[in-house]
């Protein structure tokens, strides 16, 4: 299921206090490459129906993205207890998302 990009940002701190893995999605609802990479993200994710899969909608004046250093979308981010695991940047196809998912062993 392809869910929209949350138009409202929420707060780092908000990000880094969440339980357990969670994978942080910077992109934009009309960027090509974000739109590419929703069959590649909705593949890999089924076999993680319980991991939150945050979207943001990033972009020129939202703090969250610089906050982690987000350029290129979509960026992935892979993170544990609010540290970053893994990190993947316009994924092609949907091994590379399953190798990054694989970071969380056990958690998932």
């Amino acid at each position: 299921m392809n869910r929209p990009f949350a138009a409202v940002e929420p707060l780092r701190s908000q990000i880094d206090a969440l339980p357990g893995p969670a994978l942080i999605e910077f992109g934009a609802p009309w960027c090509g490459y974000c739109l590419a990479a929703q069959p590649l993200l909705e593949a890999a994710l089924a076999a993680y129906p319980n991991l939150p899969h945050v979207k943001i909608e990033d972009g020129p004046g939202r703090r969250l993205g610089r906050s982690f250093q987000v350029k290129l979308w979509p960026t992935l981010i892979f993170i544990a207890q609010g540290q970053e695991l893994a990190r993947l940047v316009r994924p092609t196809t949907v091994d590379e998302i399953v190798q990054a998912l694989r970071r969380f062993p056990g958690q998932v």
